[in-house]
């Protein structure tokens, strides 16, 4: 395989040579295609099945992820939805982790409500084992977890699970690492979601999201139910997506080289109890002491900025207990670590002095 540094910047180049040589794939905004005549195509026919702009990228994050096919859909949520809606039937019954996006648990809970699906949660270092039933049919998990940061090894867990059933998916949400860092399929995974809005698009100006599947079986479900649903890119998103895909190794270099020291130095500010971060990528999460006011220290940033997202250019402060997990019981939040006082910080591209400075200040305004 192509370095993955040559692969991502010569995304799209020669895509368009027999036209015109561009260098930059062409965007293509038609919905409509027309037929050379009956029972003939060009490849394409109508947008919600494909566009020539969304299927150069589907095969580039399909290589870039070592899958058979890759599927480029409107949202992260929209992915995790098309995976469970191509896989999952009333009746069955699958595992996640314990940690996750709270969106995430909003749609599980929603499938236990509406669609006939139970699931049991998984919390590594419990024998996963114990929880697998007859009907059990995936297994689903994020690494390094959103928001404290928990690590599982997939290689591992892939090994214990298929050597007792095979037939078992396993699923991972790779969005915290990206390609660069990671490569679930080759450690035994089936599937790979993202939130393509994050580190991929990493620009805070896509939505968007995708899956890639690691078997040809596997990849015609996800495609039958995807022209069916219709949650797909949209023309633009997906060009949009490509250009962003030709720094992602640049881009994430930086954030893991602020992740690295902003984990490091946090650790001995007056007013951090605890840091937690995975050992790689630019996600830390820190507990803001409890004599520390939180919308105190959101209100004395001045180049960070109080906001719902990450992966993008710009340093976002994230207070998981009332924005990406608000919807969880209390209860469920204590469990998993995620009180009013956890801060989840995207560490951006900016000089890694700079993010520091200004999360010192407002930790130290902080104090009540």
């Amino acid at each position: 395989m192509t370095n993955i540094d040559t692969l991502l910047a010569q995304g799209g180049n020669g895509t368009d040579d027999m036209k015109t040589g561009a260098v930059v794939s062409p965007l293509y905004f038609s919905t409509a295609y027309r037929h050379p005549g009956l029972g003939e195509s060009t490849g394409f026919d109508y947008a919600r099945m494909n566009t020539p702009t969304r299927s150069i990228l589907e095969e580039q994050l399909a290589e870039l992820e070592h899958g058979r096919q890759a599927f480029a859909t409107s949202s992260g949520m929209a992915a995790i939805d098309l995976v469970f809606d191509a896989l999952i039937q009333s009746g069955n019954h699958f595992i996640t982790s314990d940690d996750l996006y709270g969106g995430t648990y909003r749609y599980f809970d929603g499938l236990v409500e509406h669609n006939g699906v139970t699931y049991d949660v998984w919390t590594d270092g419990d024998d996963i084992l114990k929880l697998i039933k007859p009907e059990t049919k995936l297994i689903w998990i994020e690494t390094p977890s959103n928001p404290t940061m928990k690590v599982i090894d997939i290689h591992w867990l892939c090994e214990t699970v298929k050597a007792v059933r095979p037939d078992i998916l396993v699923a991972v949400d790779n969005t915290f690492l990206t390609p660069i860092f990671q490569n679930p399929i080759p450690l035994g995974a089936d599937i790979v979601v993202h939130s393509a809005t994050k580190y991929l698009g990493g620009h805070n100006d896509i939505l968007a999201g995708v899956v890639v599947a690691g078997r040809d079986d596997l990849a015609q479900k996800i495609e039958d139910t995807l022209v069916t649903r219709g949650q797909v890119l949209d023309s633009f998103s997906a060009w949009l997506l490509l250009r962003s895909l030709k720094t992602l190794h640049l881009r994430m270099a930086s954030h893991n080289e602020n992740g690295h020291f902003l984990a490091e130095k946090l650790a001995s500010v007056s007013g951090v109890d605890h840091v937690l971060y995975a050992g790689l990528g630019g996600m830390v999460s820190f507990y803001l002491s409890e004599d520390y006011d939180v919308d105190r220290f959101l209100k004395g940033l001045n180049i960070c900025s109080f906001a719902e997202s990450l992966g993008g250019p710009e340093t976002l402060i994230t207070i998981p207990s009332v924005q990406t997990h608000h919807d969880m019981t209390a209860e469920q939040r204590e469990k998993l670590g995620i009180t009013d006082h956890l801060v989840r910080v995207s560490a951006g591209l900016e000089e890694k002095h700079d993010i520091l400075d200004d999360l010192v200040n407002a930790i130290q305004g902080a104090r009540q």
